[in-house]
Formats: structure tokens, sequence, C-alpha cells
């Protein structure tokens, strides 16, 4: 009987020694597998279109139980190359509005036609509710003669020549959709020749 006692807790004491061993050899790969991952730094992908806020709102919300306040956001994206967009987002706090207001403009990303990669083709207006925005084309050495929400698209278009008015109403949000809509009404002189049934040597 003590033979047989003797054998068991031997074996026992067996099964413990590799539990063990097993355990140690976990945490040692899952240590080196945290080293590894602190020694590699993550590599950001490069931002496609820079951004500018035009303009955040707060709206209050009086309840029961007090008061609750939510963020709205407006963003303009562009490459600054002829492409733009415009996008709104609203969230509990300001960081999550200007977030989703730009990942909404990202999608809503237009292609604007320049001439010379600084100016516009043609003269245009831009309507949104109450506001009118007048863009004109200018010469070499102009510069951005906007301000404001205006300015804030017209750069990130990438126009660096231009002339503009605002009329009617000066809230930020209609004025920036109304500039927006003024540049996608831009055509190049491709795009009317083909529109016209006519070469370009013809229009110019």
């Amino acid at each position: 009987m003590e033979e047989q006692i003797e054998k068991v807790e031997t074996v026992e004491t067996s099964d413990e020694g590799t539990s063990t061993s097993g355990a140690q050899k976990r945490n040692r790969a899952n240590r080196q597998g945290k080293e590894k991952r602190q020694r590699e730094p993550r590599q950001r992908q490069p931002k496609l279109y820079e951004e500018d806020v035009i303009s955040i709102g707060r709206v209050t919300k009086v309840t029961k139980g007090g008061r609750h306040f939510r963020f709205s956001a407006v963003v303009v994206v562009g490459d600054r190359k002829g492409k733009v967009g415009l996008g709104t987002g609203k969230a509990n706090e300001v960081p999550d509005a200007i977030k989703k207001a730009t990942q909404a403009a990202t999608k809503n990303i237009v292609t604007v036609s320049l001439v010379d990669n600084r100016t516009i083709p043609h003269e245009a207006i831009g309507v949104e509710g109450a506001s009118k925005v007048m863009l004109k084309p200018a010469a070499k050495g102009t510069g951005v003669k906007a301000g404001g929400p205006v300015r804030k698209v017209l750069e990130m278009a990438g126009v660096n020549d231009i002339l503009s008015k605002s009329q009617g109403s000066n809230t930020k949000i209609n004025m920036a959709y109304a500039t927006l809509k003024a540049l996608k009404a831009q055509k190049s002189v491709e795009e009317v020749a083909r529109l016209r049934g006519k070469k370009v040597e013809d229009l110019i």
C-alpha cells in the first residue's frame, strides 16, 4: 500500500511540473510578442486631403434631468489641386463632430475645372438658401479676393486667383455650399465644345 501511494504522489508532482513549465512558456511567448509590438511603430497612412473647420455650433437641449449639449461641425476638405468636398457632422463632443464631418466631406468630393491650376474658367453664381456667392476669374497674381468660408473652400479647391462677392445671408454653412455650387458649375473649354458639337479652335 505504501508503494502505491508513493507512485501516485510522484505522478502528481510530475504533472504539476509539466503544467507550470507550459504556463511559463506561454508567458514568455506573450512577453516576446508584446515586446515586438512595442518595437515596431505603426506606420500611419498619409492623408489624401487636407481639412479645415468652417464652423462649430452648439445645441442645448433642456430636459428634466438638466441641460444636454451637442455640437455640430462643418468641415471642408481638398487637395488644393482641383478636388474639394464639404460635410457636416453632429456628436456629443467637438472632436467626434469634426471627425464625422471630415468623413462626410471625403465622401462628397467633387472635381473643379481650373485654368492653369490657378483660376476658374468663367463667372458663376451659386445660391444656397438665402445666400448668394458670385465668383469671377482673375489675372495671375491677383490672389484670392474672398473671406470667411468662401475663402476656405476656394483655397482647398486650389484656386489662387479669383474675385468674389457675397450677397444675401452670411450664414457660414450656406455661404460654403453656395461657393461649392458655383465651383461645380464651372465648365472647361473642352466640355463646352463637346456639348455644342464643335472644336475647341472654333470657340477660342
